[in-house]
């Protein structure tokens, strides 16, 4: 491709150099998160002026993930680490990252966290054995805490590249407008009847039992897991002390187990925390299907 050039007075050529915006040839802001949600959410607000990235592996929870050094190295050399706080991604505690680059997008919740006591170490998946004792994590499970960390994504952005703060802003009014329609989704559901007690396989629901007023009891149950005597046991307990209905898990649970909830008259309510990418669809398709799950199931189980 030839540079542009005039003929001056003294018949000289000169070519023309033009110095064209950031847009065109600038390299892309380069954005690594600690989970999917976070990168769905970086992604909705930047758009293609961010190239964002999320190489946690599919079928391991990010939260109790180490990655390889390789990985590390592009962590370390990113433009913005998105961090979900609380906690969450134990490895970036015992790695070395630039902390001007790292933003914990939950810090202007920080006050609201959740302590978690008295829990075991179990395992599910290849990521070895761990613990739910500490904070809770899954902050976005609570729909308004997930636009705040939405929100700090934005300024960090905006910080970044002022240049496109109108079209962050833009962006950002979208999916705050699917995250609020989520929130309010489930407030008119769970607020029909606070009476309501229900059941969590596993201990991922906190935010989400505060946030939507849920009486919720929590179990240490694995969807690819028949679980044991003793827990049959722990449940039947749960049982005799409160006439719940209804069982919320993260993923499908094994037939058997499916099929011994039922003769215990639960219905099970599949509530995927989207931490991870999921298969098909993304993370606003993942939980508007959690919710016809919940709808569907109080249907099914009462006049609801």
């Amino acid at each position: 491709m030839s540079l542009p050039y005039f003929i001056n007075k003294q018949g000289l050529i000169i070519c023309l150099i033009f110095f064209f915006s950031s847009a065109v040839y600038a390299e892309k802001l380069v954005v690594y998160t600690v989970n999917y949600p976070l990168q769905y959410f970086a992604q909705r607000i930047a758009g293609d002026f961010v190239s964002v990235h999320f190489p946690a592996p599919m079928k391991i929870d990010p939260a109790f993930w180490m990655p390889d050094a390789k990985t590390i190295n592009q962590y370390q050399q990113a433009d913005l680490i998105l961090l979900n706080g609380a906690d969450y991604a134990k490895w970036v505690k015992k790695v070395s990252l630039p902390r001007t680059r790292m933003v914990n997008t939950s810090k202007g919740f920080k006050g609201k966290y959740i302590s978690i006591k008295n829990t075991v170490n179990h395992q599910h998946g290849p990521g070895g054995e761990h613990s739910h004792a500490g904070i809770a994590f899954t902050t976005w499970l609570d729909f308004k805490q997930a636009t705040e960390q939405a929100n700090a994504i934005l300024n960090a952005l905006i910080r970044k590249q002022p240049q496109y703060e109108q079209t962050f802003i833009e962006n950002f009014r979208a999916l705050e407008k699917d995250l609020l329609g989520l929130d309010n989704q489930l407030s008119q559901i769970i607020v029909k009847d606070l009476s309501k007690t229900f059941l969590a396989s596993h201990p991922i629901y906190q935010y989400f039992s505060r946030r939507y007023q849920l009486n919720l009891n929590e179990l240490m149950w694995e969807p690819d897991e028949y679980p044991s005597q003793v827990e049959w046991a722990v449940l039947a307990q749960l049982l005799e002390q409160d006439s719940t209905k209804w069982m919320l898990w993260e993923d499908q649970p094994d037939s058997r187990t499916m099929k011994r909830l039922s003769e215990l008259g639960l219905s099970i309510i599949v509530f995927k925390p989207c931490m991870n990418s999921p298969e098909q669809g993304d993370f606003l398709s993942e939980m508007q299907a959690n919710i016809r799950n919940v709808v569907q199931a109080l249907q099914e189980n009462e006049n609801y």
